[in-house]
């Protein structure tokens, strides 16, 4: 199987690179200049040129703060883009898998989103996320749309690299502890695509294994038991101790607002596909053996 990738740097891009050989999966990640989101014309002859079989749109405009202040910007990758990733690849005769994220949601509700539950973004990033998934949908009826968060791997910029980092100079690091998610590993991630897009490659008119699917690790926690569980980890392989100050999430205010609530049911995934990612401590532990091994 042939996966052609948008992108080639981003934290699900190079752990798919990884993962392909050991799974038998040749993946082509294709970025710029010879695919670039922010013009669309080149996406339909990239993706021609590389001859997939499935292809899979894991770039994206994700800063989400900046977002707020280049709304044109962010659509136009997340929401344009997207919809003619999907097109490009129904022209192609392939399925396409878009990357989706939690901010679709509010952050409101009390319990794990499903995917069938009302969609509200509080923000330009989670709106232009939610256009590309509309805009995937009507392009191509090929599609399987995986909703992920809190993604985090040995490489890129994340949440575990930040905190790692911090903890080089501080004795303490500030958290916020009223944003509960569930932290995904990418290389995880990978591994799950690759599972999904055998799914649609071997079952062609299977409508069941279409459509929009909540994707993360198994577990919840908050940014701050995030946190301690990464100094922990770290302290365990040779690093300095660091304490964690719980936060309010007023104390750390942002330009966009973030969910308090980014918890996916990730059990359509499972019965569906046969896909249930592993627990994120098991996760993390794999990451932070990657980050802290001596060198």
């Amino acid at each position: 199987m042939r996966l052609a990738v948008t992108g080639r740097d981003g934290q699900v891009v190079r752990s798919l690179l990884e993962a392909g050989p050991a799974a038998g999966v040749e993946v082509i990640a294709i970025g710029r200049p010879v695919l670039d989101l922010e013009r669309p014309e080149t996406i339909a002859p990239a993706l021609a040129a590389a001859r997939p079989d499935v292809v899979v749109n894991a770039a994206a405009y994700t800063a989400v703060d900046q977002a707020e202040a280049e709304p044109d910007r962010a659509h136009l990758i997340n929401a344009t883009a997207a919809g003619a990733v999907a097109a490009a690849a129904r022209a192609l005769g392939c399925p396409v898998i878009q990357i989706s994220t939690d901010y679709v949601f509010d952050g409101t509700k009390a319990a794990p989103y499903g995917e069938d539950d009302p969609v509200g973004p509080a923000g330009v990033y989670g709106a232009s996320k939610l256009a590309g998934e509309r805009a995937v949908a009507a392009a191509s009826p090929d599609h399987a749309i995986l909703r992920t968060a809190w993604v985090f791997a040995p490489f890129g910029k994340n949440f575990v690299r930040t905190m790692l980092h911090l903890g080089e100079t501080r004795d303490e690091v500030r958290v916020v502890a009223d944003q509960q998610g569930c932290p995904t590993y990418a290389p995880d991630i990978a591994a799950a695509i690759i599972a999904v897009a055998r799914n649609l490659k071997a079952r062609p008119d299977d409508a069941a294994l279409r459509g929009v699917f909540h994707m993360t690790g198994s577990g919840e926690t908050t940014w701050a038991g995030f946190a301690e569980a990464i100094f922990a980890g770290a302290a365990a392989l040779g690093r300095r101790p660091v304490r964690v100050v719980p936060i309010p999430a007023r104390e750390y205010p942002t330009p966009a607002r973030r969910p308090a609530n980014s918890r996916l049911d990730c059990g359509r995934l499972a019965r569906v596909h046969g896909v249930r990612l592993p627990a994120w401590p098991d996760a993390l532990q794999r990451c932070l053996a990657r980050l802290c091994a001596p060198v």
